[in-house]
């Protein structure tokens, strides 16, 4: 419980890689609308313009939510700091430090142990009134940003430098096939579960989402 005010929503790996696969998810949505057939210079220009504002918009909104998962986490904290501090008897400061605890760590201690930590956090500071952020979590906040939006350009540069759209959209395929399954296999090492199934997986996933959101009219 020490320290339980700071937030420890940093982004993990896992949370990366998902961040990259989001992104890659909704620019394919555009990319794959796009008719090989009648498209021209100008659909192409379109396309890009929608899938890198779409791209931005969710980055936006992705690094809002994150940064309220920190302020609940923390507001959860407070509270649990509080009930500490009010707490009318040892039992219910006990209850208080096992609620923050993972289930199967509170279950190890016993009450000598949970006497312990309860001395020792009662020579802690009081809690603060309000959650806030740190820089930290501002500049975690502006990564989910940075990872929903920049994922855009390998799966779109094939556009910008290849006058034939046939031969532009077969390398962008290629691109973000590549990508889903270099992100399913991270995420599989992260996971410690087979990184090539894992990495496969992802990639009929994604296509399969992307093929039932252009269905969809999305």
């Amino acid at each position: 419980m020490i320290g339980i005010v700071p937030s420890t929503r940093f982004l993990t790996a896992g949370e990366r890689i998902a961040e990259v696969l989001f992104g890659l998810i909704m620019v394919l949505t555009f990319t794959g609308s796009l008719s090989v057939a009648e498209s021209g210079r100008a659909e192409v220009r379109t396309m890009l313009i929608a899938a890198l504002g779409c791209n931005i918009a969710w980055g936006l909104i992705d690094g809002i939510f994150y940064l309220m998962g920190c302020l609940a986490e923390k507001g959860h904290a407070i509270r649990a700091w509080r009930a500490l501090e009010n707490a009318q008897n040892p039992e219910l400061a006990y209850e208080a430090i096992g609620g923050v605890l993972p289930p199967v760590i509170a279950r190890m201690f016993t009450p000598v142990e949970y006497e312990v930590m309860r001395l020792k956090l009662t020579e802690l500071p009081r809690c603060p009134e309000y959650p806030g952020l740190r820089k930290e979590e501002w500049f975690a906040a502006l990564m989910v940003f940075f990872w929903v939006f920049i994922v855009t350009f390998p799966v779109a540069i094939p556009f910008l430098v290849m006058n034939e759209v046939r031969h532009a959209m077969r390398v962008s395929n290629a691109i973000a096939v590549v990508l889903l399954f270099v992100s399913g296999y991270a995420f599989g090492k992260c996971a410690e579960y087979k990184p090539w199934l894992t990495g496969a997986t992802l990639v009929v996933l994604g296509c399969t989402l992307v093929a039932l959101t252009i269905a969809l009219g999305g």
